[in-house]
């Protein structure tokens, strides 16, 4: 068994070496699952739609990681390729409630008011709220950068745009989002 603890250069060389191939994904997959899964799960609410993004990542990784370059690091990549999974789940689930007659969009508060398991306070809640209310970029850039503590260098490696327009983005968010708490 391959260590997860190895640096990512060493995974990707054992992986890429081919009678280590398997082991050396197994040993990624452990390394960085919990944490796609929990960025996932920001994005999608739902642990089983987060899981099965988290699934399809892991799959285009297989497939993929033998043409990767390493000009960027491993897990900006992986965190790419998750968060444009996510977006396209997300696009196909929009289609899929706008053809359908029901068309009630539950927003992570509600669900978490709806959730026997959710021991959190009404602050969280309304912090919640409040980040339902932000347009997809922002929501996603917020998330990223306030939960996952993402640098902005990161962030623009993984949503392949400039720390400039990250920034914007965060602070728009942080701004609405206090109007938000304000007004409640």
């Amino acid at each position: 068994m391959i260590s997860e603890k190895l640096p990512d250069e060493k995974l990707i060389r054992l992986f890429k070496a081919g009678a280590t191939r398997e082991a050396a994904f197994a040993a990624i997959i452990r390394k960085y699952q919990e944490r796609l899964y929990w960025h996932l799960r920001r994005m999608l609410h739902i642990h089983e739609d987060a899981d099965d993004v988290l699934q399809n990542t892991f799959i285009k990784v297989w497939k993929n990681l033998d043409k990767f370059r390493e000009d960027a690091r491993l897990y900006t990549w992986l965190y790419r390729i998750a968060t444009n999974e996510a977006l396209t789940h997300i696009n196909k689930e929009k289609r899929h409630r706008n053809g359908s007659l029901d068309n009630e969009d539950l927003g992570l508060a509600d669900r978490l008011r709806a959730d026997e398991y959710f021991d959190g306070d009404e602050a969280a809640i309304k912090l919640q709220e409040a980040i339902d209310q932000l347009p997809e970029k922002q929501k996603l850039v917020f998330n990223m950068r306030y939960f996952q503590e993402l640098k902005y260098d990161e962030l623009s490696e993984i949503l392949e745009t400039s720390v400039g327009a990250l920034k914007a983005s965060y602070h728009h968010a942080v701004k609405k989002i206090e109007q938000y708490l304000k007004s409640s």
